[in-house]
């Protein structure tokens, strides 16, 4: 597609299969994705940045996509904060451990990356990231007293929890096309990789304008739904002007208020970092924890250099095939008004009454008792993602409104 074609000419890769672990917690926690917008795909709306400072080249939307997905950036380092509020209820911590809990392993190791990246869902945390080729990258999360870094150093990856002194230690896998998807986008470029999977006519996007990010200057992308339903009211990627890297990424709700997702960096340097920045040796004393899966936690450092943005690329189906090889997992609708819908095998959750404790209150603080043709159910809300769970145990989840979900359970 020319960059200046219009929207009705425009077709979409196929959507990538939702993420499976999530939905085998559904039963008991409610399923809030970090990033809803995964499922979201992004047509192209011609705009010319002409206005803010500071003063730069004008550059078409499309353009700049594809100085996104062109992005080369080897060598680099910096800081990075990243706010998420997804309007979960203060229960004294109670909804982080729920969180984190859905994707714990079973080895229960406080340094695995799959349990531990989960904080992120909740709260405000600051980052430290690092690369240095395709070999070597260093994510830190920085908490009170204490920091937890996962480390990829050649054919080990390392996970290492200062607080509990604990470590989980992993093997890349040799063929890059092997390495899983990441369960928890946490940079920016990982966050605007999620959101530009793939296209189609659903969605406006545009250049707003430019902005200094980190001491940089950057062009303002712009990302809106055009579909009414959505509960997405606009994604603004802030990207690096001469390296295409995204170094701001804030997606703020249709409902207006504080941003869902705020994550930019405050510090960024590409100068090649320190050899030793990418040394690990487990501590003495630690608890050593070996991934028995084995390629697990090399997913976590997807977002890295030469990550593939394939919304550089326009072509495919919308809508075409979305749930297909996600075990039992269908997706109906398209773009911003995707709806994945599974069967969980059980009969719902209970009731806060029935659970009983903080669990039980905090059931009811998210849920809204609806009914229908299809029976009734609860729907489960937050700013971004809200789920439909029928008595019957099926789910019906998106970043939709709770009318979209109960029309959809209706339909099916």
């Amino acid at each position: 597609m020319a960059p200046y074609e219009s929207d009705d000419s425009m077709t979409a890769e196929e959507a990538d299969d939702l993420r499976a672990g999530r939905r085998k917690a559904a039963r008991y926690v409610v399923p809030v994705a970090v990033v809803g917008v995964a499922a979201a795909t992004i047509g192209l709306v011609p705009a010319l940045a002409d206005s803010g400072d500071p003063n730069l080249p004008k550059i078409s939307a499309q353009q700049l996509i594809d100085k996104i997905a062109k992005s080369d950036v080897q060598q680099m380092s910096g800081t990075v904060k990243i706010t998420t509020d997804l309007g979960l209820p203060n229960l004294g911590g109670l909804e982080s451990s729920l969180t984190s809990g859905a994707g714990k392993s079973g080895d229960g190791s406080s340094a695995d990356p799959t349990s531990k990246l989960t904080e992120l869902a909740t709260g405000t945390h600051t980052l430290r990231v690092a690369a240095d080729g395709q070999d070597r990258q260093k994510l830190s999360l920085l908490e009170n007293a204490a920091e937890y870094s996962i480390i990829h150093n050649g054919k080990d990856v390392w996970g290492y929890d200062s607080q509990s002194n604990e470590v989980y230690h992993s093997t890349a896998p040799a063929d890059a096309e092997k390495q899983q998807k990441q369960d928890v986008p946490a940079t920016p470029k990982d966050l605007t990789k999620d959101a530009l999977k793939s296209v189609d006519s659903t969605t406006s996007v545009t250049v707003e304008g430019t902005a200094q990010v980190a001491g940089r200057d950057a062009y303002r992308l712009v990302i809106k739904p055009k579909q009414s339903g959505s509960t997405v009211g606009q994604i603004t990627v802030a990207v690096d002007s001469k390296t295409g890297l995204p170094l701001k990424f804030t997606l703020t709700p249709a409902s207006g208020g504080a941003a869902v997702i705020d994550a930019g960096f405050t510090q960024v340097s590409f100068a090649k970092p320190s050899a030793s920045t990418f040394d690990f040796t487990p501590p003495k004393g630690a608890k050593v924890t070996e991934d028995k899966q084995g390629d697990h936690a090399k997913g976590h450092f997807e977002g890295g250099p030469k990550g593939d943005h394939k919304a550089g690329k326009l072509h495919g189906k919308p809508g075409q095939d979305l749930g297909k090889g996600a075990d039992g997992l269908n997706v109906i609708g398209k773009g911003w008004n995707s709806i994945a819908t599974f069967d969980t095998g059980g009969k719902g959750i209970p009731s806060g009454s029935k659970a009983g404790g903080q669990f039980g209150g905090f059931l009811d603080s998210l849920g809204d008792k609806v009914s229908g043709k299809f029976g009734s159910g609860t729907v489960f809300k937050t700013r971004l993602i809200n789920a439909l769970i029928t008595d019957k145990g099926k789910v019906y989840v998106g970043a939709v409104s709770k009318d979209a979900l109960v029309k959809a359970a209706n339909a099916g």
